[in-house]
């Protein structure tokens, strides 16, 4: 950004990048609520049904990246609009859906827009001054959070009020006002000439295939692995094949002049700490968001659930939302304070907290609720450092890809919880009317299991190295760029 940029009034710009977040986040809970109905709805099997979701998760984790180092090629206002268009899509498309194949293919389609939230968050080392820079980072790496938070009572109260196509017709709009959004609020990419030039101009098409196909045959069994059973073949031979092409994609990325992701800026230890946290929290965040609205579902007849509808469950849930809100701009002033190391130690502690808690407190609705306030109020610190860490180690020019990968860290570490959290309340179960229910020791494993997960994020978040002292010329620090590399992107 070159003349205009120091009279940008960023408080707009901040708004509108939480807000897509948000709504993005919005997007990923929109059928929890109707999980049990989709094979009524849609006239298929529960087997074929749980593609609504596994899709979304796949498509999410393949397009994030590439559309993280398409913004940093294109610019970032462009790809944060590109995003919105199968997001808007997917949406018209899941509202028209009366089968599970179109539902399946919107669903997909809204996946390629996940990468809003990286985006907006690189977009934001371009245009705000450093004393601002913490507290936004914060606050829209936080609206992941905020949004599955909130998303879950909201679609709650549409799906029994109204019908579930509302769902998607409302997010259909909402897509819209983003689109809006950001051409109004915005500032424009910086020239062609200021992004990355010759031969690191070139999108690197085989990279990003290779890393589509390893992703996909990594995390489709670790989706379905439930279903088809750990040991079948289908499940062994896609590890297998995510490990073979893994390495060979791994090889390529190192051996290209442009790669999608650059292994070696991955490698250095103050992302590659960072990612491995990002990891581990995201297995945290949402162990938790699988153990509590069961926990709060069942029939109080088992002696531990708490009875709850599920528009109540949603409520319950709302304020441990409502806290990355309230905690993400606290969060920033930590990490301006005191580096975004120890903003995210202080998340990871907070989530196992959190976790501790709901232990003794989990036979009470008010006791779920403090918990789940307190462990996301962790999460909200931990997302908001996350990619201040990323940043304050990767060139101006990678920041996008870079961030990006961080968000695909995230979501492998949630993708890893819904595995491991589901063969846990799977095999500890008790029968209650002849129906089979994960027991009150499946559900104290599980809050075990994360508490711990939490904990070796701190202890890895504790290793993360201090930052490289700046060069006058270039941009490091925890803050991000010095004024000069913010108006010229080169320079980075």
């Amino acid at each position: 950004m070159s003349g205009p940029a120091p009279t940008l009034r960023t408080g707009p710009i901040v708004a509108t990048l939480a807000f897509t977040g948000t709504v993005a986040a919005i997007m990923q809970t929109l059928v929890t609520p109707l999980i049990s109905e989709l094979p009524q709805l849609l006239h298929t099997t529960a087997s074929n049904a749980s593609w609504v979701i596994t899709a979304t998760l796949l498509s999410a984790a393949v397009f994030v990246p590439i559309s993280g180092r398409l913004g940093d090629l294109l610019g970032k206002r462009t790809m944060l609009i590109a995003s919105c268009v199968p997001l808007l899509v997917g949406s018209v498309l899941c509202a028209l859906s009366s089968s599970a194949l179109p539902m399946i293919a919107g669903r997909a389609l809204q996946g390629m827009g996940m990468g809003l939230v990286p985006l907006g968050i690189s977009l934001l080392r371009d245009v705000l001054p450093p004393e601002r820079l913490g507290s936004a980072i914060a606050l829209v790496s936080a609206s992941m959070g905020i949004g599955g938070g909130l998303g879950l009572p909201i679609a709650a109260a549409v799906a029994d009020y109204a019908s579930w196509r509302a769902l998607f017709w409302g997010t259909a709009v909402l897509t819209v006002v983003i689109i809006g959004m950001i051409r109004t609020v915005v500032p424009a990419d910086a020239p062609a000439t200021a992004r990355p030039a010759g031969a690191a101009r070139r999108f690197d098409f085989v990279g990003a295939a290779g890393l589509s196909v390893g992703l996909v045959c990594l995390l489709l069994p670790v989706s379905k692995g439930a279903d088809w059973g750990w040991g079948s073949t289908r499940t062994l031979g896609l590890f297998t094949a995510a490990a073979a092409v893994l390495l060979l994609w791994g090889r390529w990325e190192l051996r290209v002049a442009a790669p999608l992701v650059d292994l070696r800026v991955t490698a250095r230890p103050r992302v590659l700490l960072t990612n491995a946290a990002s990891v581990l929290v995201g297995f945290g965040m949402y162990a938790q968001a699988l153990i509590v609205p069961q926990l709060l579902q069942l029939p109080k007849a088992t002696g531990y659930g708490l009875g709850q509808s599920m528009l109540a469950m949603g409520l319950w849930m709302a304020p441990g939302g409502l806290m990355m809100m309230v905690v993400s701009p606290l969060g920033g002033r930590l990490s301006a304070a005191r580096g975004p190391k120890v903003t995210l130690i202080a998340g990871a502690l907070a989530i196992a907290a959190g976790y501790g808690l709901a232990l003794p407190l989990m036979g009470s609705t008010w006791g779920v609720l403090v918990a789940t306030v307190v462990s996301n109020g962790g999460v909200g610190l931990a997302y908001g450092a996350m990619p201040a860490l990323i940043m304050s180690a990767v060139p101006l020019s990678e920041t996008a890809s870079a961030n990006s990968v961080n968000t695909l860290m995230r979501s492998l570490g949630t993708s890893t919880s819904a595995a491991v959290v589901g063969v846990v309340l799977s095999q500890l179960t008790t029968t209650l009317g002849g129906h089979t229910l994960p027991s009150e020791s499946g559900f104290r494993t599980g809050l075990v299991i994360g508490c711990g997960v939490a904990l070796i994020a701190a202890a890895v978040a504790a290793a993360i190295p201090a930052p490289p002292a700046p060069p006058t010329t270039s941009t490091a620090g925890e803050a991000g760029t010095t004024d000069a590399d913010r108006r010229n992107p080169a320079t980075a």
